[in-house]
């Protein structure tokens, strides 16, 4: 009948070891399990995913983990199964004591999005624990006379375990004096007392042996014994009297070692020794006698250890008066500890999430966080916020319960703040008030939200003509406040809008650093400057870009002789100049007109005489190459004249040309001379030399009249030809010009080619008279030449230039131009 019974309650044991779980749904959103303590690592505990509702692999794909509340972490998840398992083997006194129900806390963590679970696993108890008595063999005195019915309490016997696996019974050896009695202590294990059933003779037994067995409730029950020896003292007819059956007292925790709690007093109307009273603290738990001391003299309990109002809320004290005769009296302190605030808030990251993308939107969650306070009467409301002192784009945002997640509240900015340093600050309700700081250091990562930006609004760079090709010109740099391959800028030149490409011809860019370079040898004379568009690029995933317009200007080299216009120096034809015997000094001979393809001081000409037949005839003005007589002519003066001029710019070094001119000097030419003569006398006058004078002018005046009629046929033939042929060059950007074959006419009066240039002589006094010369050049470069004589208030002539006489009774050298 034994061993059936014994079969159910095994059977209840090992069903008190399998799993019991249920899942509690609320705003809280907490788990709870039960399992039972001593078992084994790696024991089966539930399915997580199953009673979070999630599927197979979703607690790996989420990145799940358990976050513990205290210090260490007693269970394992298997992330692909969802199976939580038992870490190490449990033992529920280890973890909670007496405390009962021992329930361990802890967090399942999951990320993208962020997000916890609370779960709480109970741990029953199992009698694995006996009561055992810490005295084996206590020792009581007692008097022979002492009446029946008396009692005397024994030290109670320490188990574990808790509930039915606790102590629940003492039991006595058979005797024939005493019965044994339980007891209940308000806080506290149960306790036997010995109640006297008959007399005690010392002459017949002085002492007296019992066996006192406590018993726990387990199945099987487990026991723990102490062998009581009792000594039967001689007769004390008195025995010490407590003031009072119960004291009671409160004492805050945190008091100081030796802190008096309370006195006890006990008198005795004995006489001489057995009147005297000692205090003593008789059989107490560990606890007790660990923490109080009492003065055997004066029966003061004073503190002898600290007091903690969350590990033991109330103590129960028994006191003991002896007297000199070994009569003793009992008496109970009930000592209430008063809990004070002492503990500030405790505060636990559970995740964090770091780096965060400066680009998250509000209210996203950066970090999940409990808090709690030990303190249970006061000071365990607590308040959870961040440092005033520090403005900070994140909130404390309240989830359930003590859980709180740290919420973006303003939008982030890497390129300002690049990390925080959170502070969070939970303070209780106190008094006093207790409050702690915990930071959190969140990163901020880098998102391209920053286009380059370049140094300057514009760049202008300059590059000197006949350059070698390929020269370093000039850099362009842009900054991005971005990191990494966010802030890596690219450069690149932009075709222009029109789709002409001409411009990848001239300028090449090094993508890396932004250093321009010309790939040709520029010419000033065909080009002056031009522009482009420089784009930075930076190498985030969705890159941004800006944009900057450099500006080339070519510097001007002197790189041009000048060239004479007039008196034409090919060779095919001679070109005299008639001047009259009869000129007077400072007569207008003719003009030399050169230009130069520079510009500037480069362009800049002067006139000089370097040979001529007679240096005192003739003088050359410096600035407009006029021709000019220094004395009037004389018969003695031979008639051929011949001049070289030297036309030289103001270049550095400067470069010259000669033109080489013949002056015919004639007795008069003019028809109203010639009416005025004696035919007779002119007859007889007549020589050789008028007479090939004579067929020279016939000969040259035919000639001019062909070449008039050739080049005005050829000037109309080009101009019709033309007319649809010719095309400005377009603009980078409508205002850079890069010339084909064909170099335009500027504002500034330059010439363009190919032109024809007029040249004519005007007739002068009544004793001159000059015909028109007209010749086209179809081939010459003229980027600086002007059809027309400057006078002196042409701004473009140089600083030294002299005044121009004007054209009225002498004659002096016309030009003119005609532009196609």
């Amino acid at each position: 009948m034994g061993a059936a019974r014994r079969r159910p309650l095994q059977s209840r044991q090992v069903g008190s070891l399998l799993l019991l779980w249920c899942v509690s749904v609320g705003g809280a959103a907490t788990i709870r399990y039960s399992v039972a303590e001593e078992m084994e690592s790696g024991s089966f505990v539930a399915n997580v995913a199953k009673d979070l509702g999630l599927e197979v692999g979703k607690l790996a794909e989420r990145g799940a983990r358990l976050v513990a509340e205290g210090n260490k972490l007693h269970f394992r998840l298997h992330r692909k199964t969802g199976d939580l398992f038992v870490k190490e083997k449990l033992d529920r006194e280890a973890l909670c004591g007496k405390a009962d129900p021992c329930v361990l806390h802890f967090e399942i963590v999951l990320a993208e999005p962020l997000q916890s679970f609370r779960v709480e696993v109970r741990v029953f108890d199992i009698n694995d624990n006996a009561p055992v008595f810490l005295n084996k063999e206590p020792l009581l005195k007692i008097p022979e006379s002492t009446p029946l019915g008396s009692r005397f309490p024994l030290q109670s016997a320490q188990d574990l375990d808790v509930g039915l696996n606790g102590l629940q019974n003492y039991t006595l050896s058979a005797n024939s004096y005493f019965h044994l009695h339980t007891r209940f202590r308000s806080h506290g294990p149960k306790y036997a007392e010995l109640v006297l059933d008959n007399p005690l003779d010392r002459e017949a037994q002085p002492e007296v042996n019992l066996t006192i067995t406590a018993v726990d409730g387990g199945s099987p029950p487990k026991s723990g014994t102490a062998n009581i020896r009792v000594v039967v003292l001689d007769v004390n007819d008195h025995v010490p009297q407590f003031s009072r059956l119960v004291y009671r007292a409160q004492v805050p925790e945190k008091s100081d070692n030796g802190s008096l709690v309370v006195v006890v007093t006990a008198t005795d109307l004995d006489e001489g020794s057995n009147k005297q009273i000692t205090y003593s603290l008789a059989e107490n738990p560990e606890a007790v006698l660990r923490t109080f001391l009492v003065d055997p003299q004066t029966g003061e309990v004073r503190l002898r250890g600290p007091l903690d109002f969350e590990t033991i809320e109330t103590y129960d004290i028994d006191i003991q008066a002896t007297d000199g005769g070994g009569l003793a009296a009992h008496s109970k302190v009930l000592v209430e500890v008063l809990d004070v605030n002492d503990n500030p808030p405790e505060v636990t990251i559970s995740s964090v999430s770091s780096p965060l993308p400066e680009d998250a939107p509000l209210q996203t969650v950066v970090a999940l966080f409990t808090v709690r306070d030990r303190d249970v009467r006061v000071g365990g409301k607590i308040t959870c916020f961040l440092r005033e002192e520090e403005d900070l784009p994140f909130a404390v945002k309240h989830t359930f319960r003590n859980s709180y997640s740290l919420v973006t509240d303003r939008t982030l900015d890497r390129e300002d703040v690049s990390s925080y340093n959170v502070t969070l600050v939970a303070v209780d309700t106190g008094p006093p008030n207790l409050s702690t700081e915990t930071v959190i250091e969140v990163l901020i990562s880098d998102v391209n939200d920053n286009p380059p930006v370049f140094q300057e609004d514009s760049y202008i760079l300059t590059v000197r003509e006949n350059n070698s090709p390929a020269v370093f010109i000039g850099k362009v740099h842009a900054e991005d406040l971005d990191l990494g391959e966010n802030a890596q800028v690219t450069y690149s030149l932009l075709p222009p809008k029109s789709g002409d490409l001409s411009v990848f011809a001239y300028i090449s860019i090094n993508s890396d650093n932004g250093k321009l370079y010309a790939l040709r040898t520029m010419d000033y004379e065909a080009i002056q400057d031009f522009q482009f568009v420089v784009k930075a690029t930076d190498g985030g995933f969705l890159s941004l870009s800006s944009q900057v317009t450099v500006r080339v200007v070519v510097l001007d080299d002197n790189d041009n002789r000048p060239m004479i216009l007039y008196p034409l120096q090919n060779g095919t034809l001679p070109c005299n100049d008639l001047v009259p015997r009869s000129a007077e000094a400072g007569y207008l001979v003719t003009k030399v007109v050169a230009v130069d393809g520079d510009s500037g001081q480069n362009s800049w000409l002067s006139y000089h005489l370097l040979k001529a037949t007679d240096l005192g005839l003739f003088s050359v003005q410096r600035q407009n190459g006029e021709i000019r007589t220094l004395r009037q002519i004389t018969e003695r003066d031979p008639m051929m004249q011949k001049l070289v001029i030297i036309v030289q710019d103001h270049g550095q070094p400067a470069l010259s040309t000669t033109a080489s001119l013949n002056i015919l000097l004639v007795d008069g030419f003019s028809e109203p001379y010639l009416q005025f003569q004696d035919p007779s006398k002119h007859s007889r006058k007549v020589n050789p030399t008028t007479k090939y004078l004579v067929i020279s002018l016939a000969v040259l005046s035919f000639l001019f009249l062909f070449s008039v009629a050739v080049i005005f046929i050829i000037h109309l033939y080009q101009k019709f030809k033309h007319r649809d042929k010719f095309t400005i060059q377009e603009h980078f950007y409508d205002d850079c010009n890069f010339p084909n074959n064909l170099v335009q006419g500027r504002g500034n009066g330059s010439l363009s080619q190919p032109c024809p240039y007029d040249m004519c002589s005007a007739t002068g006094t009544g004793n001159s008279e000059f015909r028109f010369l007209k010749r086209f050049m179809p081939n010459f470069p003229f980027p600086h030449a002007t059809g027309e004589v400057k006078t002196e208030d042409d701004p473009s002539l140089p600083p030294d230039s002299g005044r121009n006489r004007s054209r009225g009774s002498e004659g002096h050298a016309r030009m003119g131009n005609d532009y196609t």
